[in-house]
Formats: C-alpha cells, structure tokens, sequence
C-alpha cells in the first residue's frame, strides 16, 4: 500500500508538471465531424472518418445511450459529415443507421429547454437539423421547436455587431453562426472561441477571402488542438482547447478535496502553479482559458485556490458576476449554474466574506433525496455534491448533513463504485469520497463506522480497476456534447484513490487501537 501511495504521488507530480501545453482534452465526435465537414475534401482524412464511424454506438447514434439529452448534437453532425464520405468503407451504413436513430429518438427540446442543455443549445442545433432537413427530405427528424425562439433571439443580437471581440463567449459557437469572417479574430493562441469546430468553420469562411497568415494560425491551433487528444490522429480534434486555466485549477482544488494540497511530495508542482495563477488573477478575474472571456467559476476556483496557498485574492473579482444574491457564470447566460455557486460559495467563505444569500442558494438546489443533481457543466450529480458538501463545511467543524450522508451511502453499488449511469466510474467514486470525507470528520461513531464501510469497499473496486499512468476515457462534463478533460479527470481519479488508502490505514490502525 504503502508503495502504491508513492507511486500515487509520484503519477500526480508529473501530471501537474505538465500543465503548461494548454491542457489534455479527450477527442470530440462533434467538432471531429464539423472539422471534416469543413475540410472541403474526404482526400487526408481517411483515418479521421474511420475514427467517427468507430465511435458510433450500436443503436446508430453517437454519445452515451446512459446521457441522452447529449447525443443529438454529434449525431447531427457525424451524420452531415458522413454524408459525403460515402465511398469510404462503412459510411453508407453509419449513415442509415443514424438516420433511423434520429427519427426513434424523442425530441427533449420539443416543448422545453431542459436546464442542462449542452453549451451552445440554442444556435448549433436547429441549425445542424435544418441542414440535415435540407439533405434528407421527408424524414421525420426531431424538429426542436423550443430553441427556435432563443436562436432567433441570438441572432438578433449578433446581427446588430460588427465584430466580437477576441474570447467572447459566443465565439465558443461560432460555427453555429457566423458567415462573415470579419465577425471574429482568431485569438492569440489562433484559435476562434476557444473552439476547433468554430476555428475550423472560420478558417473554411477566410480562405475563400485570401486572409492567408489568419488562416495559417488557425492551422496551427487545429492542429496543437488535435495533439492535444493524444489520438495520434490528424483531423481529430477535442471539444474545448487549450483550458490553460481550467485544468490547473480545478486539479488543485480536487486535491485539496482530497487532504493533498500541501502533501509535500507535491509542493514544488503546487507552487509553480498557485505563482502563475496569481499572476493572471486581475481584477477582471479568469475564464478557462488565458485567452477567453473570465468567468465565475474559474475566477472563484482560482480564488479558492490562491487562498489556500496562503494568498489573499481580491474578491472583487468575483462580485462583477453576482446578481442579487447569485452568481452568473456568464453575463447573460440562460440559466444559473449550481456548481458555480458552489464555487463562489467556498470561495467567500475561504476569505471570510458574508455568503448568506450565495449559502441559501446552494442548500435550496438539491433534490429530495438530498443530492446536488441539476448542474449544467457535469452530468453527474456527485460532482456537484461533494463540491457542494465542500463548500458548506468550510469555516464550521461540526457541519453535518444526514440528507446528503444517506444519500451517498445509499447510492453505491454493490460492487463498491459510484455511477450517475449504468455503471459505476473511478472519477464518480472519488467525488464520493471527497464528500464522505469531509463528512466523517464530525460524524458520530455509528456514521464513521457506516463511511468506513462503504470506504472499504469503494478501495477493493478502485484497486481492481488502477492502472498506472492509465488515461481517462469515460466523457462527464458538459460542452456541446459531453467531454473529457484528460488530467482534471486522472487527477480526481488518483486523489480518491490515495485518499482511500490513507483512510484504510487508519480505519486499521483505530481497529488496532492505535493512533491514526
């Protein structure tokens, strides 16, 4: 165990020690296939298409069958893509099975727009449809009639700007939108909103206008972009790239979920990052990447971050976000994001400030089995919980919750492991440990004894399902489709793991008697 802890460690040094190439994103069946689309010719992308039709799912749809609300935006567009791949071998047929799929499958937009809609909701789906309605007349399609009204709406808006400026949020969903390349300029990093689907749709619009050094940065973003899924594939690109922000930040703050932030087998990594990130902390705060528009949830991840290497953030950074008593992850979103209260939440509560209102908020938003669970950025609802029990219990040592105690026990499987689908995973599972965690530290001796238990457990399927150096694969958070960021994702998978070995030797140790 004891080795295996070292070897923890040591997997976790060398992830934060990479955290200056823009990050690790899995790869997208979404941007892949409007990549391709835009591409202009099948010539080059062989291997890129044989990628897409892979990851089709046997019911002929792409994206988890667990997570349906996230499938129809790269099912739209593997089939628009696929559509002129056709002498390539297999296209024809993931063709036909994504049409069938696609008119099987009920319309979640038909009546409501659910409150975890995918990024981007809005412009890129109707606008997929109509362009599948227009290649495929007469077939039943699901129509989406309720983002109608907000996709027009948009439009209005954007019709009435000449130019956005570099990193504004809707740039992320360019594609979906733009016709004129003089809407937006490729940042500093080439990229259109931080987006290969949006930077590969501008770079198709700025060839036909000879802007060719623009469109050789866009190539060269594309293509870091692509290294950056560790494919090995040209043309297959990830959802989000670079999150040069978001990943150091949320791996440091799991691993004070953990009890690691100031391990010191890890302090030199932590250092070097808490001195970047508080040389970019402004006033204007951060988003998730260095070159896109701040936001709430990175600014009070970064704060929660700094003011636990002993750093003492301005909050103003955060209050540009608060309206009334709750904070916007975005000006003008469609809707409040729970986790990014829970954030703002930990982070007023870190600097001593009055969080009231922001407390409130976060206790009101769990269901009635006592989990955070209608969150827009995770599809699982043990992220926001043990984010959430986090947050609450800072500053007060006897905090408890029997709701959300009952409900992580509750929740696991026989098998040890925790799971928002059909099978349980080693990020889910670590997201309850953190929460138990915080939770065993003012229980009772009959609650501690019932943690250790499902603790016990939870080890025995983690330890049978570690592998060093291993790479994420299962897609949980929330883009335009769900996606995986590779480190942030590995390094909540090690934490949960080190953290129960650490628990297992002092739950032996009590039994023995012992210290812990």
């Amino acid at each position: 165990m004891n080795a295996l802890s070292e070897q923890i460690l040591s997997e976790l040094r060398h992830l934060l020690g990479e955290m200056s190439d823009g990050g690790s994103v899995g790869p997208s069946v979404y941007d892949t296939a409007r990549a391709l689309q835009f591409h202009g010719t099948v010539t080059g992308r062989q291997d890129a298409y044989a990628w897409l039709i892979a990851q089709q799912q046997a019911d002929g749809g792409w994206g988890s069958a667990d997570f349906p609300l996230f499938r129809h935006a790269p099912t739209w567009a593997a089939l628009l893509a696929l559509q002129r791949a056709d002498p390539l071998p297999g296209a024809a047929d993931a063709v036909q099975a994504a049409t069938r799929f696609l008119e099987r499958q009920p319309d979640p937009y038909a009546h409501a727009v659910p409150e975890d809609a995918p990024i981007g909701a809005e412009l890129i789906l109707p606008q997929l449809c109509g362009e599948a309605a227009s290649l495929l007349g007469g077939v039943a399609f699901p129509r989406h009639q309720a983002l109608l009204p907000l996709r027009q709406a948009r439009l209005v808006k954007l019709g009435a700007v000449a130019t956005l400026p570099s990193g504004h949020p809707l740039l992320h969903s360019w594609e979906a939108w733009g016709t004129s390349p003089t809407t937006a300029c490729p940042d500093d990093d080439g990229s259109i909103g931080i987006s290969p689907a949006a930077t590969v749709a501008w770079r198709a619009h700025a060839v036909t206008q000879g802007s060719t050094p623009q469109v050789a940065r866009a190539d060269a973003y594309l293509q870091a972009a692509s290294r950056a899924t560790r494919s090995g594939i040209e043309g297959v690109v990830p959802n989000v790239w670079p999150i040069n922000v978001f990943e150091p930040c949320w791996s440091l703050y799991t691993l004070h979920l953990a009890g690691l932030f100031a391990h010191p087998a890890l302090a030199e990594a932590v250092r070097v990052i808490v001195a970047q990130l508080d040389a970019r902390l402004g006033v204007r705060g951060l988003g998730p990447a260095l070159h896109f528009a701040a936001d709430a949830d990175d600014t009070a991840v970064a704060m929660c971050v700094l003011r636990l290497a002993g750093r003492d953030p301005t909050v103003d950074a955060l209050h540009q976000f608060e309206i009334g008593e709750l904070f916007v992850t975005f000006p003008g979103e469609r809707n409040a994001s729970v986790s990014t209260n829970i954030h703002a939440l930990h982070a007023l509560r870190l600097l001593g400030k009055p969080a009231a209102g922001t407390s409130a908020y976060v206790e009101a938003n769990r269901n009635s089995h006592g989990r955070w669970d209608n969150e827009k950025w995770h599809v699982s609802w043990l992220y926001p919980t043990a984010h959430a029990v986090a947050a609450l219990a800072q500053g007060k040592p006897q905090w408890r919750d029997e709701r959300a105690l009952a409900a992580l026990l509750q929740a696991q499987r026989d098998d040890g492991g925790w799971g928002a689908g059909r099978a349980p995973t080693f990020e889910e599972t670590a997201y309850a440990l953190f929460a138990l965690h915080v939770m065993d530290g003012s229980e009772e001796p009959t609650g501690r004894r019932r943690i250790a238990q499902a603790v016990a457990r939870a080890l025995e399927w983690m330890l049978a399902r570690h592998a060093a150096h291993a790479l994420p694969q299962t897609p949980l958070w929330i883009g335009k489709e769900l996606y995986c960021p590779i480190r942030v994702v590995r390094v909540a998978e090690l934490a949960g793991l080190w953290l129960a070995l650490r628990w297992g030797r002092r739950v032996l140790a009590e039994g023995a008697g012992a210290e812990p």
